[in-house]
């Protein structure tokens, strides 16, 4: 535990140190940042000591893995971050433990987060995941809303009981106008972002980046990065 405890402080200071560079390159302070931790297919014990070392934020993107390993956790000072594509027969049990959901991309969806929530005696922040390579009416490849759709989807999220429009969140496209481009991919989510803070002032987060592309998420505005890899080491192939 010792040995591991010192890799996870390890890669969590190389992390600290690309995004607090990405910060300085962008002119921006590095408390406009927050990194989130993305724990997937690994173990509470790992979740125990990155909180150890300071962590506050972590995510997962499967219920049937989040939902024991946050029960484990429940103890922790932590944010519970749900960053997967969500089917509403998984919502009553993600509304448990998830303070933000980042995948919010059908109106179906935001009725089952808010009779969820609403049941379960919480609040929650939600994201408009954004799929930059979906056409309008479709979703992307891993999930996520066309851009056209996004108005409608924070219009919901307001008017839902038990839930607030936090934001916007986005994967860099593997196909598109955008694939391979993450920078372009990342600023043309803040100019959506900027659309959406119009009609919702309060909706200012942008979640996006990850451990290889976390320095473009910076530059072009990113308020949440979701590290995995970069911390936690290559993940082991699901069975």
């Amino acid at each position: 535990m010792t040995d591991r405890r010192t890799q996870l402080a390890g890669n969590l200071a190389r992390v600290e140190e690309r995004i607090a560079a990405a910060c300085a390159a962008a002119g921006r302070p590095r408390d406009e940042v927050t990194l989130i931790v993305v724990t997937k297919t690994y173990p509470a014990s790992d979740v125990r000591l990155l909180a150890e070392l300071g962590v506050r934020h972590v995510a997962e993107n499967r219920d049937q893995d989040a939902a024991p390993k946050a029960a484990e956790c429940s103890d922790l000072p932590l944010t519970w971050h749900f960053v997967g594509q969500l089917q509403t027969n998984k919502v009553r049990s993600v509304v448990r433990y998830a303070d933000v959901v980042h995948s919010v991309d059908r109106t179906r969806l935001v009725t089952a987060l808010s009779t969820a929530a609403v049941n379960a005696g919480r609040e929650l922040d939600c994201l408009v995941q954004v799929a930059l390579d979906a056409e309008s009416g479709e979703r992307g490849e891993r999930g996520g809303a066309a851009p056209d759709g996004v108005a409608e989807l924070a219009d919901a999220l307001a008017s839902a009981e038990g839930l607030r429009p936090a934001g916007l969140m986005t994967v860099a496209p593997l196909a598109g106008p955008f694939a391979g481009r993450p920078r372009a991919a990342f600023e043309r989510l803040m100019e959506i972002s900027t659309d959406l803070r119009a009609a919702h002032p309060a909706a200012n987060m942008v979640s996006a980046g990850m451990s290889a592309d976390l320095e473009e998420a910076v530059a072009a505005g990113a308020t949440h990065v979701r590290v995995g890899s970069a911390v936690l080491g290559v993940r082991p192939r699901l069975g």
